[in-house]
């Protein structure tokens, strides 16, 4: 049977270089997202690529319904091999961090930090029987370096990394791979682009961030996937 990988948060940019790519390896994909009709493109699109792919829509913002979504996934291909888990919400923002509220943050809390942790619980007894498996997870670079006028949600990003450092350590003699992708870019055509783009200019920020193509970062994935020798990579390497 064909291993599986289920994006979360599949968009329009990463998340659709991330199925294409692994599904160029003869991986099944599982796109997770609230919006049908966006899921629904992105199915035919890969399916267009020779690639079996399957949408499936929720709030990732609800951990509590993270069970029921696994086991839904699962009744559909049988397994799940790789999370690549990368939300989007069109609710956030770079605000500055004087700016930033305790109430600002419990709202981002649940998808940025609590519904992530409830995957990987979700997921250990199937990875650990098999002793394989992969959880990856994109965050931005504001999460490892701090930026002054862009703090937003960067707290969460960096409680989220804190945990995978953790999980990496104690999962490294089990064959399950933990890994996160930190982009120091606007990705194109990504929905984030206008957000980085919109915070830039209201908040003054002195920030350049450069325009990466999603396939480059699907491509440092398959790379970590696969040589499993770092537990974080920083795309690109270098910014101002």
């Amino acid at each position: 049977m064909s291993k599986v990988i289920a994006v979360f948060g599949a968009g329009t940019g990463l998340g659709a270089s991330i199925a294409r790519r692994f599904g160029r390896e003869g991986f099944r994909v599982a796109l997770v997202a609230r919006r049908r009709q966006r899921l629904d493109a992105l199915v035919e699109d890969l399916a267009g690529h020779g690639v079996e792919a399957a949408g499936f829509s929720a709030d990732l913002s609800r951990p509590a319904g993270v069970p029921a979504l696994i086991e839904q996934i699962r009744g559909r291909f049988g397994r799940i091999d790789v999370i690549e888990y990368g939300p989007f919400s069109t609710e956030q923002s770079l605000t500055p961090a004087t700016q930033t509220t305790a109430a600002f943050l419990e709202q981002g809390l649940p998808m940025f930090l609590l519904t992530p942790v409830e995957i990987v619980r979700a997921m250990l007894p199937e990875w650990t029987e098999r002793g394989d498996g992969a959880f990856l997870l994109t965050t931005g670079v504001t999460a490892i370096h701090p930026m002054p006028r862009l703090s937003g949600l960067a707290p969460l990003g960096s409680a989220a990394r804190n945990y995978l450092y953790s999980l990496h350590g104690e999962l490294a003699d089990t064959g399950i791979y933990v890994g996160t992708l930190s982009v120091a870019a606007t990705i194109a055509g990504s929905e984030m682009s206008a957000l980085i783009a919109h915070s830039a200019t209201s908040t003054g920020t002195t920030a350049e961030f450069p325009v990466v193509d999603p396939a480059d970062l699907a491509e440092r994935y398959w790379d970590m996937y696969t040589e499993r020798d770092r537990i974080e990579e920083l795309y690109p390497a270098q910014v101002r």
